[in-house]
């Protein structure tokens, strides 16, 4: 199968059970921004100590499910559980109570891992903004976008405590 379908030649593509929407969809902008997000973590990741890398291929494979979910939103194999949302919460916990963390506006760019990882939560509030406006006219997973805000704390506490 080759990479190039020429479907979105004309400036279309495909969901699935194949509704055709434009590439301006919001749906589809939204799915570009968790992709980006993807690529600023996987550059994150690429930088990371090897305890790190495994925890920022976690996430990743996460936001795939999250982007799948858009693809096909009654798929229940793509909603994102309860317990995943715990989980980041208690890593957040964990991590946070491991480093006395400074108190008012933090200028970014300490080292480059921290900075990377800026560049990936920031992106994601841009996602986050993007996925309110989709839910208010789709059907969204509600825990996708619990998921999505509790990731962006989390990567601002990682990025804190990798300074």
């Amino acid at each position: 199968m080759k990479i190039y379908t020429k479907g979105g030649d004309f400036g279309t593509t495909t969901l699935c059970g194949g509704e055709q929407v434009s590439k301006t969809d919001e749906r589809i902008e939204l799915l570009g921004t968790i992709d980006e997000v993807n690529s600023h973590l996987g550059l994150a990741k690429a930088m990371a100590a090897d305890s790190l890398k495994e925890i920022i291929s976690c996430l990743q494979r996460t936001l795939m499910t999250v982007m799948a979910g858009f693809y096909d939103a009654k798929n229940p194999e793509f909603f994102i559980k309860d317990e995943q949302i715990q989980a980041l919460e208690s890593e957040i916990d964990k991590l946070e109570s491991s480093f006395e963390r400074k108190k008012g506006f933090v200028l970014y760019g300490a080292n480059e891992l921290s900075a990377r990882l800026d560049v990936a939560r920031a992106v994601l509030r841009r996602a986050e903004r993007d996925f309110c406006r989709v839910s208010q006219k789709c059907e969204t997973d509600k825990n996708a976008q619990a998921y999505i805000n509790r990731l962006s704390d989390y990567l601002y506490i990682l990025a804190r405590a990798s300074e």
